[in-house]
């Protein structure tokens, strides 16, 4: 074999990449169609409702995007270069203070609540839980499968709980 047939051969890894504030991701799903998320503070992404059939090549696009959902990622999504960081775009301003978040505890049947920005946890109603994200942080296949349910319109099985907490206040 050849040298030049060798360098065909290669197993490409992914680039190693930093968790950046700011940072836009683009997001393959399902070899069908792209995705997008920006970076917000530490692991905390914002996920726009936008799908392409191909990268996009201006990111400019997604400034006034309105967003499916904003939640914590594993930081090796990005750092392992599961998701490339295609640009960077400045944080709105809505997304500088990031939303709260619930926790439930199964055994008691109790809500919390969760303060990404402080750490700060304290006791709250069921009610108030209802339009606020789970508190969790989500691995790349999670998320992937989570916007592939939402475009095709079918629940994802990640949220089953949450759907089954929050069915009557929906």
């Amino acid at each position: 074999m050849k040298e030049q047939d060798n360098k065909n051969l290669e197993i490409k890894t992914p680039k190693r990449q930093q968790m950046t504030s700011g940072a836009i991701l683009e997001i393959p799903i399902n070899d069908e169609y792209y995705t997008y998320a920006q970076i917000l503070y530490k692991s905390q992404c914002a996920f726009f409702d936008f799908m392409s059939l191909s990268p996009i090549k201006d990111i400019t696009i997604l400034v006034d995007l309105p967003v499916l959902f904003i939640t914590n990622i594993y930081k090796e999504v990005v750092t392992k270069g599961v998701w490339q960081k295609v640009g960077k775009l400045p944080i709105r301003d809505e997304f500088k203070n990031p939303p709260m978040q619930y926790i439930y505890h199964d055994y008691s049947g109790k809500f919390e609540c969760y303060n990404p920005m402080t750490g700060e946890i304290f006791p709250i109603e069921k009610e108030q839980a209802v339009g606020l994200e789970r508190a969790a942080v989500w691995d790349a296949h999670h998320i992937v499968d989570r916007i592939y349910d939402h475009y095709n319109g079918t629940p994802c099985k990640w949220l089953k709980q949450h759907y089954e907490l929050f069915k009557e206040e929906s």
